[in-house]
Parts: structure tokens; sequence; C-alpha cells
């Protein structure tokens, strides 16, 4: 049988707050000591009361902007009543009926995927399960963290796409500031829904849960596609129900029969009034969104001349592309100085420098680290130097190498660092000429091979030069006086 598959996505995203979402408690995602960030409100002590964190507000409302959701005017938070060890008050205040933002929609691949909502709640406290013990333990610094959820509608077809969604939307969280959306830390969790319909016939939704990693988004929904192929095709039917994802065994697994909305006994928040948004408010958290990724794509394909792949690389590393544009910044501001009108040949030329020494020799130094990063000292300006003196052939891609690791280890500038270290390129041809001399005598079956028409002969032996020279010597200098004295 043919079956079409049907996702719908719940997307947990923490926000960057100094406080918490009802009290003054710090928002601190990397503490690692238990039950610090606490006070009476966010542990639900008799007698205290909770008041609303205005900038977990502007930040819920301005994701709802960028992705082009209709925002509330007015709104109000709600008990979602449930037991659970986590939850301090055995309810938790979250939005039910009127949520800060409705409809909008994020494109995939060039389709729409519709978003049914946006609302603002407060995380629970995290389980901590000792190995070995016959108890759990609760740390609370987690409990009362603003937290924002995203529901789509049931548009998503393939577990790749389910996948695109959730990177592109913390991509988005990323260029909005409103969360780091590290799903190591927890600060993004991912829920899917998924059924498998048949011709006209729905069928049964399930949920799963605990899919912390894109790559669990994608293996879980994969696997959850086969059971229910498997359950259907055998003759049974498909229960409505939660099941988790065991990442080590590759599958899911039943947890409980799913809750309906009546079950939480939603009802609206004695303790916080009704939220009213004048227009003046709106319009200006509407003026603080951002490029986001896919118009930053678009424009630095066209304005530099990217290709999608590097284009690509530079939207989904922030810092870096933005690292690269200044450099490309101080490259045009070297063009307008020497007043040197050059073609656009030699425009891609300074880019494609500029993008390979980026991309390349520098992500290889920096291991993963941002360039952002206190411990990054090279500077734009300096960088900018570093590509102008290999395009004009003042220091050679071996030379090239060690002023770059030498400007990474110390921030100095490339031509003090090239004096100090005695890397300045080699200007006397009579020099090079003797030192091809030397090795066209000591390479004699390469010289044949090149006079019997192998080419590769002639790149070992100016690598020969080169290596005598430690880089020193223009390649294409070396080049020319090798193909002349050959003769």
């Amino acid at each position: 049988m043919k079956y079409t598959t049907v996702v719908g996505l719940e997307i947990h995203i923490e926000l960057k707050t100094k406080s918490k979402m009802f009290c003054s408690c710090l928002n601190d995602p990397n503490e690692k000591h238990p039950n610090v960030n606490i006070c009476p409100v966010c542990t639900a002590q008799p007698g205290s009361l909770p008041v609303i964190n205005k900038e977990a507000v502007r930040k819920t409302i301005k994701t709802g902007f960028a992705l082009n959701c209709k925002i509330a005017k007015t709104s109000k938070f709600d008990r979602k009543n449930y037991f659970y060890p986590d939850l301090p008050k055995g309810y938790q205040i979250s939005q039910y009926d009127m949520p800060l933002c409705k409809g909008g929609f994020l494109e995939v691949d060039g389709r729409k995927i519709d978003i049914t909502r946006i609302h603002l709640e407060e995380d629970t406290g995290k389980l901590i399960h000792p190995k070995g013990k016959n108890y759990s333990l609760v740390d609370f610094n987690r409990a009362g963290i603003p937290l924002m959820e995203l529901v789509t509608e049931p548009d998503l077809e393939t577990a790749q796409e389910a996948r695109k969604f959730a990177e592109k939307l913390r991509l988005i969280a990323r260029y909005l500031g409103v969360s780091d959306a590290d799903m190591e830390k927890g600060q993004m969790r991912v829920e899917a829904n998924i059924s498998l319909r048949s011709g006209e016939k729905q069928g049964t939704k399930v949920e799963i849960k605990n899919l912390n990693s894109f790559r669990a988004v994608e293996r879980a929904l994969e696997y959850e596609i086969e059971r229910q192929k498997d359950v259907l095709e055998s003759g049974d039917k498909v229960i409505q129900e939660t099941r988790g994802w065991d990442e080590s065994r590759g599958v899911t697994f039943s947890q409980r029969v799913k809750e309906e909305a009546h079950d939480y006994r939603y009802f609206p928040e004695p303790d916080l009034p009704t939220l009213h948004f004048s227009m003046d408010f709106l319009n200006k958290i509407k003026a603080e969104v951002p490029e986001l990724p896919q118009q930053r794509k678009e424009r630095l394909k066209k304005e530099y001349n990217l290709d999608k792949k590097t284009a690509d690389i530079f939207v989904a590393n922030k810092d870096l592309g933005e690292y690269f544009e200044k450099v490309m910044s101080e490259l045009r501001n070297w063009v307008k100085a020497i007043e040197k009108e050059i073609t656009e040949k030699e425009s891609k030329k300074l880019t494609k420098l500029a993008t390979n020494y980026i991309l390349t020799d520098l992500q290889g130094l920096l291991k993963g680290a941002s360039v952002e990063g206190e411990d990054f000292f090279i500077t734009p300006e300096n960088f900018a130097e570093f590509i102008n003196l290999i395009y004009e052939g003042k220091i050679s891609s071996k030379i090239a190498k060690k002023v770059l690791e030498e400007m990474f280890s110390t921030g100095a500038d490339p031509s003090h660092i090239i004096e100090e270290k005695g890397l300045s390129q080699i200007e006397d041809t009579g020099e090079i000429e003797k030192i091809i001399k030397d090795v066209i005598s000591k390479n004699k079956k390469a010289v044949d091979d090149y006079k019997k028409g192998k080419q590769t002969a002639l790149q070992f032996l100016v690598g020969q030069v080169m290596a005598q020279t430690r880089g020193r010597a223009n390649p294409d200098t070396v080049n020319q006086l090798l193909k002349k004295l050959l003769k």
C-alpha cells in the first residue's frame, strides 16, 4: 500500500534573558551546581507570586515577526495542569487560546511550512537519574526559564524535511539573538507528531519526545515511518500514544497514552494580568528584526559572487560570515587607496583568495572556535593586508601559511612578521638563477623527463627550488627562469 507521511513539529526554545520567566533568578544554562538559581517563586513556595519577564515577551514577538506571524494585540497566560516531579507548582504557566503569535510560515527547499502558533511558557526542572540507584534527583535551576514553543501545521512530508525545518529555525533564533538554541545544553528540544495517511483516510497520530539533536529528529522519524507501515500492513491499528526515542538502540518506545487538551484543564492564570500591546510597542520590535539567513545568503551571492556552498557556510557560521565581510570591506578600501581600477576577474581573484584562506587555513587554525572569541587576535585589517600580500605576489603560499600561523598566535600584522622572521621574498633574480642551476645539476632525470614532454617534471623542479629558497622565491618567477634555463 502507498502511504503519505504527515509530520508536525513542536519545538521548544529556551530564551536568552538575564532572569527567569516569572522571577528575578538568574537564567544561566551553564550553571553546573544544582539548585543554585532558585527562589520561592520558581520553586512554588506558598504565597509567592509571578511577574512577567518583559524581555521574554519581546523576544517571542520578535521571532513571530521574523516568521511572518500575526502578532496578537491582546494576549494572556494560562495554567496547564499536570503533575510531574520536575514541575514545582503541579501546573505550568503557559498560553492556551490567546498565544502571542499565530500563523506564519518558514520555507524549506522552496516549500512553505505553515506555523500554527508561537507561545511563551516556563520550563520545568530537570530530573537526574543516578546510575545504579533506585531514586531520582531534581535540579530546579531550569525551572521557570522562559520557554518559547513553536507549533507547525502537519505540513512536513519527510524526516529530512523535518530536520531541515529545525535547523533553519535554530539559525533564525541565533540571528535574532533570542537564543543560542544549543541542543546539547537542552536550549532547543524537538517533539514530532507523525501519522501515515492512506489515500483520503487520515492516520493515527503518534508523538515522539526526547529528540535532542537534528540527527535524532531524522532517525526517529525514519524509524517511526517504517514501524507504522509494518503495523498497518500487518492489519493492526496504530495507537495514539507518546513514544520516546532511544538513541543507542535507534528505536522509539511507548511511554504513555497521549493526553488531549482537555486533560490539562486549562484556565486563565489568575496571578497574571492580560497583556495589551500598542502599535508603537510592536513596531519598535519589528524594526529590530535583522537581516535573516535566507536574505543574507542571497545578498552574499550577489554582492561577492559567491557560489551557493560558500554562501551557505558563511550564513550558517554567522560570526565567520561577518568577519569575511569586514575583510572584504578592508580589501575594497585598499583598492580605493591605491587608486587602481581592477577588473572583474581581478576582483573575483581577491574574493577567492579571501574565502579560500578563511575557510581552509583560518578555520583549520580555529579548530571549531569562533572568530569572536577572546583568544582570536587577527583583525580584519591585518587579514586583508595578508591577502593583499598574496595577491600582489609578495609572499608565496608556503610563506603565507607560516605568516598566518604567526598572526594567529600573536595578532601581529603580516608585514611586521615577514620582516622580523626574515620571510621577505627574494627579489634578486640572479640569486634565484644560481639556485635553479644547482637544482638542475642535481636532478638530471627530472630534466630529461621534462625534455621528453613530462610537465610533472617541471613542477618537481619548481618544488625543489622553492624548498631551497624556503618558499621565499616567487613561484611564477621560478617557473619562467626554469623554462628559460632548461632550453
